[in-house]
C-alpha cells in the first residue's frame, strides 16, 4: 500500500511544524523568520513648489501668512492621508524656522532661548490653512514606485515664506527670522524714518 502525500498545507500547518522543535530536522531551530535588504539601482528624486502670500503691517511690523498652497511629487502615495499630514508638518516647521525660531546667547555666550518659553515655535493659530496638491510620477527604481516624502514640506516651506516677505518689502533679501520688530525696523528704514 502506496501512502498519499499531501501537495499543499496551509499556513497554519506549516507555522505548526515550524514552531515545533521535536518535528524539525536536527540542527533547526524553531520559528518563521527570514530577512531580506533592497538596495535600489538609483536614488529617487521627488519635487514640488511651494508659494505663499504674506501680509505685513506696516504700522506693527506683524506678518501674517495669508496663503499657502503646496503641490508636490513622491511618486505614487500609498497612504494619502499619512502623505498630507507629512507635507502639513513640514510645512508648519519651515513656516516656525522663518517666521519665529531663533536661537539667542548672551554677550557672556549664555543661552537665552533655551526653553520652550523662550524658543518661539508656531502654534496651530498662527499657521495658515495649507492649500495641497500632488501630481504623481512613479520611480522606476524600486517596485511600488514611491519617492520620499518626509522633507517635502520643510524644504519647500521656508524659502517660499521667504521670498514672500522679501516680495512684501520690496527688499532682495531679509534674514530670518521675519520678527515684527525686524520687520518695522526694515519699513521705517525704507521710508526713512525712526
Amino acid at each position: 500500500m502506496q501512502v498519499r502525500r499531501k501537495k499543499t498545507l496551509t499556513f497554519q500547518e506549516i507555522a505548526a511544524v515550524a514552531n515545533t522543535s521535536n518535528a524539525l530536522a536536527p540542527g533547526i531551530e524553531p520559528g518563521l523568520e527570514t530577512t531580506v535588504f533592497f538596495e535600489p539601482e538609483a536614488c529617487t528624486f521627488p519635487f514640488g513648489t511651494h508659494i505663499c502670500v504674506v501680509e505685513i503691517d506696516k504700522d506693527t511690523g506683524e506678518p501674517t501668512i495669508t496663503r499657502f498652497v503646496a503641490v508636490d511629487d513622491c511618486g505614487r502615495q500609498l497612504n494619502p492621508m499619512i502623505v498630507a499630514g507629512q507635507i502639513h508638518g513640514g510645512i508648519a516647521q519651515g513656516v516656525g524656522q522663518a517666521m519665529f525660531e531663533e536661537v539667542v546667547y548672551s554677550e557672556d555666550g549664555q543661552l537665552l532661548t533655551g526653553t520652550f518659553m523662550d524658543y518661539a515655535m508656531p502654534i496651530a493659530s498662527e499657521l495658515p490653512w495649507f492649500e495641497l496638491d500632488h501630481t504623481v510620477t512613479p520611480t522606476t527604481v524600486n517596485p511600488l514606485g514611491v519617492k520620499g516624502v518626509g522633507e517635502a514640506g520643510t524644504i519647500g516651506s521656508t524659502p517660499a515664506v521667504a521670498a514672500a516677505v522679501a516680495d512684501a518689502l520690496r527688499l532682495p533679501h531679509v534674514d530670518m527670522p521675519f520678527k515684527s520688530e525686524k520687520l518695522w525696523r526694515l519699513i521705517h528704514q525704507q521710508n526713512g524714518t525712526k
